[in-house]
């Protein structure tokens, strides 16, 4: 559970809350009656943020009171800004962090769809082996529509899986 200082504005979880009244008598059970008189709100969880594209996800920002009582507010993120040089660490701008996360991602989904893809191709290895009653021919074209899911144009984010040739459409 998370509270909310009112004097402060600070946003803590529970333990934090009763290090900061320590040796003060703080009973064993918090209840809202409990952080309300020793001078905090619960901070209830509020709605995740939605919409926005493959590259963002949604995440805290705050708090935010609504009708009186404390959320969390999510936003879309990540959220980049211009960085200074620091160190050994070259200034960077936003466009220039958003441009390497967005290539980040794209890798890590691109790795994924070929886990993926060897895993379905390991499945049907049986098919090609000389004495297989599967239809060889069938399989092989199965086989190669799945060797060709990095040339479609939505790869790695949409792609469209080839249909094994034992897939049978749902009644």
């Amino acid at each position: 559970m998370q509270i909310r200082v009112r004097n402060t504005a600070a946003v803590m979880y529970e333990d934090e809350f009763r290090r900061l009244h320590t040796g003060l008598g703080l009973p064993m059970l918090l209840t809202e009656e409990v952080i309300n008189e020793w001078g905090g709100d619960i901070v209830l969880e509020g709605p995740q943020a939605t919409g926005g594209t493959v590259y963002q996800y949604s995440m805290r920002s705050g708090v935010q009171e609504i009708e009186g009582k404390w959320y969390t507010q999510y936003i879309l993120g990540p959220v980049f800004t211009d960085r200074a040089a620091e160190g050994d660490q070259p200034a960077q701008t936003a466009a220039e962090q958003e441009t390497a996360y967005k290539a980040m991602k794209d890798a890590e989904q691109a790795k994924s769809v070929r886990t993926s893809r060897t895993e379905k191709l390991k499945d049907c290895d049986w098919t090609q082996i000389a004495d297989s009653t599967a239809d060889k021919t069938a399989w092989a074209t199965y086989r190669q529509a799945l060797r060709d899911i990095t040339a479609q144009s939505g790869f790695p984010w949409t792609i469209t899986w080839p249909k094994d040739p034992n897939w049978v459409e749902p009644a």
